[in-house]
Parts: structure tokens; C-alpha cells; sequence
């Protein structure tokens, strides 16, 4: 949309036409950070189709949103199917721009797609209002909360290995190494926003605990908790028949290893295809299906529900070692999306 600015002086009136970039959410999903992906246009909000839809375009989203980096570019309606307009299809941005409207797609409005193809995105920032500070990477430090606009520090009374899980699994970190008191990190700032958290492990995010009231607390800043998480993996398919598909590999400690197939099912299967963009889980084969792997077994019973971003936010046992061999290497097997250019092309 463009808008007029008419500049005046004792000469001449000046106007000036600025092309803004088009309005841009995320809904649906579990914060403003990550969600089915919609733009404004004439007025009225409208989706995104899938088809081209990859990480490069998601990291446009999280760009302009301010929301970090793109950690996936969820398909098919992840989020739930949108209403009304399709405004955008055949995205294709070099993952460079700093708004949506910058990359090249069809004309607004012009697609042949429908809402069960709706793209979503999940983003890297810090939706969830809990953030790791002072630490040597973004999965490890002083924990801090923001509350009232403004970030505080969590005393270390009755912190532990279940708090310290809950923060790596909300920031997408996965899984808790230690939960360190006594200002391991340095002192935080004033104020001090939780005291005596009270977590059982299981929560979504650190909200979801028990704790005493806002800003109430009989601590100092001496006292504030900490959080080292073993970081999220990267993750791939080998040996499939294309990139998704293949058994499962992760990076961890710059070593590429497997995952054991100890309670490995479709919904772990899922959060994979998400996680790389590929589409839906048609299996979760074991018995190393797609050839076994060499060296590490990085990761055992994984336990996803299917509805995480990313692998490493499942519950799972995390790092060697593990009571498998390579025999027991988990794959996923994904029924890819066909582009419909292609398609058109047959």
C-alpha cells in the first residue's frame, strides 16, 4: 500500500509516494513468534500457500517480526487452515530481504492452492518471555523472565533439574544438563520475578509452574538461577531416496549420530518431516531400515507428541550412552508434497 506525504514550502507542494512493506502475523501458534503465516492486503488478512515454502522465506518472517531466526517453515496447514484470501503463493525469497514483500512470489492474490496448504513458520526469538543470559551460547546462562516490559532474574530456591528442563525445552534447547544456583552466570538486575519455582518437568513453558507471586521473593541477586542445556540438535535423513527420507541423524559435539528406536513412532516421525520441512509422516521404521549408522548414538527414547517444532524440544534421553546399537537405528519415511509447477509440467 502506498501512502502520500505532501511536503510544503513557499515554493511548490511536494508529494512523495513510499511503498510500505505488507503487514505481516503469525497466528495460531503458541506465541507471536511462530504460527500459520498471514498478510494484510487491501484491507483484509490473507495466507500464504506452501508451495516453494522453505527456511530462506521463513527467515525473512522472523526478520521482520523481530522474532530471530527461522528454526522451521512448517507446510500444510501446521498451524490450522486460515479463511478468506490466499494472498501469496510461490514465495521465493533468498532469505536476505527484510520484508516478505521484497522477496519474489505471483501477483497478490493469484495462486492455485487451498487452505489446507497454508505455510507456516516457527522463529528463534524469544516468544516465550524467558531468555538464557551471560552464558556461552544462547542454551546456557542466567535465567531471566520478562514481566510488566521489563527482563528480572529467578531466585535459585527449590531450583532444579525440572525447572532447568522446562526452560531448555521452551527455548527449544533441548534437553537439561544442569541447573547451576547461586549466580553461576554473574548478578542480575533488579528485579528478582520468580521465586520458589516448582516445576514437574512436563510443562510447555516455565508459566505454566508453580511459583510464588510476581516480584515476591526473600532473595538477592546472589541467589539467581541458572540454566545449561545440551543445545538443540541438527538434524538430517541419510540413505533415503531423497532428503526426506532416511534414518535419522543428529549433529551433537560436531559429530553427526543416530537416534536408538526405543519408543520411536509416527509422532516423533512428525516432528522431523516439520522440522526439515518436508511434508507428512507416512512411518517411524526401526531395525535401521535405511542402513545403520557408525559411531554415536546420539539420542533414546525420544518421546514427541507431535506437536513440537523441533526434535529436541521431545522429552528423550539425550547423549551417550545408550542402551542400543546401530541395529536399532530410527528412520522417518515422509509422503513429499509435489509442487504443483511440476506437476503441471507431467
Amino acid at each position: 500500500m502506498a501512502r502520500v506525504i505532501s511536503i510544503c514550502s513557499s515554493y511548490k507542494v511536494i508529494h512523495v509516494f513510499l511503498s510500505d512493506p505488507m503487514a505481516l502475523r503469525l497466528v495460531n501458534g503458541p506465541s507471536r513468534c511462530a504460527g500459520r503465516v498471514e498478510v494484510l492486503h487491501q484491507h483484509q488478512w490473507g495466507t500464504v500457500c506452501d508451495d516453494e515454502w522453505g527456511l530462506s522465506d521463513a527467515e525473512v518472517v522472523c526478520r521482520q517480526l523481530g522474532c530471530g531466526t527461522a528454526v522451521s517453515a512448517p507446510s500444510l496447514a501446521h498451524f490450522g487452515r486460515g479463511r478468506g484470501h490466499i494472498w501469496l503463493d510461490e514465495v521465493n525469497c533468498t532469505g536476505t530481504e527484510a520484508a516478505l514483500s521484497e522477496c519474489r512470489a505471483k501477483p497478490k492474490g493469484v495462486h492455485n492452492c487451498h487452505h489446507g496448504e497454508d505455510a507456516g513458520v516457527v522463529c528463534s526469538g524469544n516468544p516465550s518471555e524467558v531468555r538464557l543470559v551471560n552464558g556461552s551460547n544462547r542454551c546456557s546462562g542466567r535465567v531471566e523472565v520478562l514481566h510488566n516490559q521489563q527482563w528480572g532474574s529467578v531466585c535459585d530456591d527449590s531450583w532444579g533439574l525440572d525447572d532447568a528442563e522446562v526452560v531448555c525445552r521452551q527455548l527449544g534447547c533441548g534437553t537439561a544438563i544442569s541447573a547451576p544456583p547461586r549466580a553461576r552466570f554473574g548478578l542480575g538486575y533488579e528485579p528478582i520475578w520468580l521465586d520458589d519455582v516448582n516445576c514437574t518437568g512436563s510443562e510447555a513453558a516455565l508459566s505454566e509452574c508453580g511459583a510464588r507471586p510476581w516480584g515476591e521473593s526473600n532473595c538477592n541477586h546472589g541467589e539467581d538461577a541458572s540454566v545449561v542445556c545440551l543445545g538443540p540438535a541438527q538434524l538430517r535423513l541419510v540413505n533415503g531416496s531423497s532428503r526426506c527420507s532416511g534414518r535419522v541423524e543428529v549433529l551433537h559435539k560436531q559429530q553427526w549420530g543416530t537416534v536408538c528406536d526405543d519408543d520411536w513412532d509416527l509422532s516423533d516421525a512428525e516432528v522431523v518431516c516439520q522440522q526439515l520441512g518436508c511434508g507428512m509422516a507416512i512411518s517411524a521404521p526401526g531395525s535401521a531400515q535405511f542402513g545403520q549408522g557408525s559411531d554415536h548414538i546420539w539420542m533414546d527414547d525420544v518421546e514427541c507428541t507431535g506437536t513440537e517444532s523441533i526434535l529436541s524440544q521431545c522429552r528423550s534421553k539425550t547423549g551417550e550412552p545408550a542402551n542400543c546399537n546401530h541395529e536399532e537405528d530410527a528412520g522417518v519415511l515422509v509422503l513429499e508434497k509435489r509442487k504443483k509447477k511440476q506437476m503441471r509440467d507431467i
